[in-house]
């Protein structure tokens, strides 16, 4: 555990969440731009759905080869080095103008968030003790809620009064100033160099070990069960909202905005109440709590704009409110010398569960004659049997540290949960 002081944990935080901030909104402000993305490259929901999935896809697979390298460098720089990466990705999608390029570009995006997602949450469970990272880990999941309420509104107004590509340049202009923040704040963290590296030529069976861990599994388990469950619905909410109930792409941001602005009032609250109250029963309350908003947007009457206005900040909070004790959750899991390897790998099961969702939610939908999406419930449904599926599970998922419990007699020991 490094021993920093308050002013530069605090500095650190923040810009760990400036950092987040700009992975989320180019990924998030996918989503939005749909309609505008679909409608100037013509192309169907599911070919949108793979460009989105492509993101998570590589993502995922860069992220799972990070976990047999990720321990052998120094977090500042490899951190600086992959943003590096982000931001040409970046300036590659501003650039493209064709579903192939559109398609390359988001894999490369992927290739680098997938890494950088992983090196934030190591830092994080590097530098933060483990009785305050959960507000920790809060304040960087405020990202979701700050690329919400400024980054999505505002790349959303950019693509619909400019060129859908316009968000991709602010994201060049912010990771370009992101980076210098960085380069400027991120104190050397090579601590964890001290120890034995493992030769390279045992890295990709330490891999397979770090999966055959039955406490591993468990816990990777949960993170493909609920990002497969988000990412089922979350991409197809803007194309089905112009599709089929005439809300116009400008007016997306106002929606984006309030849901952002109530998410990022709730997010460390929500961590808070998992430090005292224990992350998986913070989990599965919020798990209950979001079936309601899931199953109401797959299922949406003919309602207006307003309508989804007040609903959406809902929907935003019981998305967010999973995903951190979930997050705070995992930093639990590994051994502290796996830490970094674990976190990748995680990382890498959540851009595989989030590509999938988005994959498995494009074949499930259709465009009938008139323009309208068509499926959307049904994906409801499947979306939010996982998300139970996933609130029975937390139960298997255990922390490193965790006290032993004595089994009945006859029976094995095994650890206690988080």
């Amino acid at each position: 555990m490094y021993s920093i002081t308050q002013t530069l944990e605090r500095r650190l935080l923040w810009l760990l969440m400036l950092t987040q901030f700009t992975l989320i909104m180019d990924f998030m402000v996918m989503m939005p731009l749909g309609p505008q993305i679909m409608r100037a490259l013509h192309i169907s929901p599911a070919q949108f759905a793979a460009a989105v999935s492509a993101y998570s896809i590589c993502g995922g697979l860069s992220g799972l080869l990070a976990a047999t390298y990720i321990d052998r460098f120094d977090r500042r720089k490899l951190l600086l080095a992959m943003y590096a990466l982000f931001a040409v990705s970046n300036l590659a999608c501003a650039l493209a103008d064709s579903y192939a390029l559109l398609l390359a570009s988001r894999a490369f995006a992927g290739i680098s968030g997938g890494v950088l997602g992983s090196i934030i949450m190591a830092i994080i469970a590097d530098v933060i003790p483990a009785q305050r990272r959960g507000a920790a880990t809060g304040t960087v999941m405020t990202s979701f809620a700050i690329a919400s309420v400024i980054g999505v509104p505002v790349g959303v107004l950019l693509g619909a009064h400019f060129h859908w590509s316009a968000p991709f340049w602010l994201l060049v202009a912010l990771s370009l100033l992101v980076w210098v923040g960085g380069s400027r704040i991120v104190p050397p963290l090579n601590q964890h160099l001290s120890r034995e590296r493992v030769p390279l030529r045992r890295a990709f069976p330490n891999l397979f070990k770090l999966f055959a861990n039955p406490r591993h599994l468990n816990a990777f388990a949960l993170t493909l069960m609920l990002t497969t469950s988000q990412m089922l619905v979350i991409p197809f909410i803007s194309p089905m909202l112009v599709a089929n109930h005439g809300i116009e792409p400008s007016q997306l941001s106002w929606m984006y905005m309030a849901g952002g602005v109530a998410a990022f009032f709730t997010s460390r609250y929500i961590g808070r109440l998992a430090d005292r109250y224990g992350k998986q029963l913070v989990y599965r309350v919020a798990v209950v709590v979001s079936l309601v908003p899931v199953l109401f947007i797959t299922h949406l009457p003919a309602v207006g704009f307003l309508a989804m206005l007040l609903f959406f900040p809902f929907f935003m909070v019981t998305m967010n409110g999973r995903m951190v004790p979930l997050q705070a959750l995992q930093t639990t899991v590994p051994q502290p010398e796996q830490r970094g390897a674990y976190l990748s790998a995680n990382s890498a099961v959540m851009s595989l569960g989030t590509g999938l969702g988005a994959w498995l939610g494009g074949l499930m939908l259709s465009t009938d004659a008139s323009g309208h999406i068509a499926g959307y419930g049904a994906v409801g449904w499947i979306a939010a049997g996982l998300a139970l599926c996933s609130a029975l599970w937390v139960g298997r998922v255990t922390s490193a540290d965790a006290p032993p419990v004595a089994a009945p007699a006859g029976g094995e020991q095994r650890s206690g949960a988080a």
